[in-house]
């Protein structure tokens, strides 16, 4: 029953999707990301402070590069959602456990260290099928630079998450990882909006706040810290595989969302690409499980700390 706080963790960042969709109106990406990174430092700051735990840390390089490629991530996922409809810009994002699959196969490949595959190589060639199907019929002209930068937010979120796997490995709490990831994402957001500004760009100014932007800002930091929190319950206290799927139920609720909130029309290409998308990550989820064999098996901190389902 614990794997069901995964389903309240994926119906909170579909919260935050709907805050950022709504914000994108009011506010740039890079101010977006900014706040996004601002309200995560203190919510954790404070976390820290009530329960314990220090941020220093003996890998900085390694926060580093995972902050930066989850900054990134973070960042054209933002702009995708903001540029395509809620259930499209959600769904190319959580690509992340395919590219994951497509990933490791290719590297274990490479090495002699993994045998070919015929169920994996279909999920993965499926997934890509269920992203063509997704993206031909639900796009308009001025959609395609959204679903580029989408799809490649679930690649580089893939990555991240593989990052995040290494830090857990050399013993580095979850808490840890997710602090120095949100402040890189306060370091970023200033600096996209700044280089924006100088380039030009009108659109990187400073926003003024108002009443709806700072509560839409709020719902979009808050629901993230507590989908984190939440996902991380599911993963420590239940089952890895069966919290691991249930991720995918974001899908669902974004879809909701997405019909509910803004009336989109997705043709019935659409919908069978998501759900190619949903099922395709299914099966790539239980063969990374599979490949993990005694990780999964035996519970590790890595294990405790997947991050599989988070923005980045």
């Amino acid at each position: 029953m614990q794997s069901l706080w995964m389903l309240f963790a994926a119906f909170m960042f579909s919260i935050m999707g709907v805050c950022v969709k709504l914000g994108s109106s009011l506010y740039s990406t890079s101010e977006m990301v900014m706040y996004r990174g601002l309200i995560g430092v203190v919510a954790l700051f404070v976390l820290i402070r009530l329960q314990g735990g220090t941020l220093k840390t003996a890998y900085p390089r390694q926060h580093a590069w995972r902050g930066f490629i989850g900054v990134v991530s973070l960042w054209l996922w933002f702009y995708a959602i903001g540029k395509l409809p809620l259930a499209t810009a959600i769904t190319l994002n959580y690509t992340a456990p395919i590219w994951i699959a497509a990933i490791l196969f290719v590297a274990g490949w490479w090495h002699g260290t993994k045998r070919f595959e015929l169920g994996l190589t279909l999920a993965i060639l499926m997934s890509f099928a269920g992203v063509t199907l997704l993206l031909q019929p639900a796009f308009h002209a001025d959609q395609w630079l959204g679903g580029l930068l989408g799809l490649c937010s679930g690649l580089l979120s893939s990555m991240a998450y593989l990052q995040v796997r290494k830090l857990g490995l050399m013993g580095e709490p979850e808490y840890r990882v997710v602090f120095f990831f949100s402040a890189t994402g306060i370091a970023a957001g200033i600096v996209g909006a700044l280089a924006g500004q100088a380039l030009g760009n009108p659109a990187e100014a400073w926003h003024a706040h108002t009443g709806r932007g700072i509560l839409l800002l709020l719902g979009m930091g808050l629901s993230a810290v507590i989908a984190q929190m939440a996902m991380t319950r599911a993963y420590r206290l239940g089952k890895t595989l069966l919290t691991a799927n249930l991720q995918y139920s974001g899908i669902l609720f974004s879809s909701l969302w997405s019909v509910l909130l803004w009336n989109d029309r997705i043709s019935w290409m659409g919908w069978a690409g998501i759900g190619i998308i949903f099922v395709s990550g299914l099966a790539a989820t239980y063969y990374n499980a599979r490949s993990a064999g005694a990780q999964v098996a035996k519970p590790d901190v890595t294990t405790a700390n997947d991050p599989i389902a988070t923005e980045a």
